[in-house]
């Protein structure tokens, strides 16, 4: 049976309602069967880790392994080794045989974030395992099969990346057989007050705090926002509130100050939590 957005929402914990992020979850679903690469594009912090995993829990790989790789967060000298692997003295500090990331993932799904991260010579590879499922260890002659399926995101302009030099356009052509793009939250505003409930209730069992609800004026304040750092950001912001507020509902005067100063919203009566779930005034739907 072929899951539809709200199911996927419900089994992976993902939150939200708009349109655009129901079509995303449509596409996930419906690529999940096939085993073609997936680029999922949008800014840092809209969430595009959830996506990966909807895939592959919904492919025919869920059972092997899921491996997921932040490919900003290794240096240039060591990535080769860390996707592909290496043998014995290839290199300085090489001391045994190991196996990368790719031959690890066999049978499954790897998930390359930050892609456009990666340097040129890694970029070759990649396309070579893409095209032919094959790639080499560092320091070896010996060719080894991949049976993997490759998810990649970037928060980058893919076709500005491509302009510049930093990407190569074929691996990009490659990446890119499915794309899916998640919005930022300013896009999907209607969204903010199920958000700031999840939110609220995470950081009540992280402090041991009874918050149980946020002003009108504070969760207007939120819905107004512009949020450059989307869903990221708006979790930081009101754990920021649980660390300011002493009591037992978030106030406007417990928000940044950033958002305090864009804000035109007036002081209004407390929202509970089972308000937010629903929009809570008229005004938020």
């Amino acid at each position: 049976m072929i899951m539809d957005a709200q199911q996927v929402k419900q089994r992976f914990g993902i939150l939200g309602n708009s349109p655009a992020l129901n079509r995303a979850l449509n596409v996930a679903v419906q690529v999940s069967p096939t085993d073609i690469s997936v680029l999922i594009t949008g800014e840092s912090g809209t969430g595009k880790e959830a996506i990966p995993k909807v895939i592959h829990q919904l492919s025919s790989r869920k059972h092997g392994p899921y491996i997921a790789v932040n490919c900003g967060a290794i240096p240039e000298g060591t990535i080769d080794s860390e996707l592909f692997g290496h043998e014995k003295g290839s290199f300085t500090g090489a001391h045994d045989q190991r196996k990368g990331y790719f031959e690890v993932a066999d049978g499954g799904t790897i998930f390359l974030d930050e892609v456009a991260e990666l340097p040129h010579p890694t970029q070759v590879r990649l396309l070579r395992v893409l095209e032919t499922g094959e790639f080499i260890r560092v320091g070896s002659s010996k060719i080894i099969k991949a049976n993997v399926r490759v998810v990649a995101a970037t928060n980058e302009n893919m076709a500005q990346a491509i302009q510049s030099g930093k990407f190569r356009e074929d691996l990009f052509y490659r990446l890119n057989v499915m794309p899916i793009f998640l919005p930022p939250l300013r896009e999907r505003r209607e969204d903010i007050p199920s958000l700031v409930e999840f939110f609220i209730r995470k950081f009540n069992k992280r402090h041991n705090r009874d918050v149980v609800g946020i002003s009108s004026d504070a969760l207007q304040t939120l819905v107004d926002f512009a949020w450059p750092g989307n869903i990221r950001e708006l979790e930081n912001v009101i754990e920021h509130c649980f660390i300011i507020e002493n009591s037992n509902q978030i106030s406007f005067e417990s928000l940044p100050d950033v958002l305090k100063k864009q804000s035109q919203a007036r002081p209004g009566a407390p929202i509970a939590l089972s308000q937010i779930a629903s929009g809570g005034t008229g005004k938020l739907k």
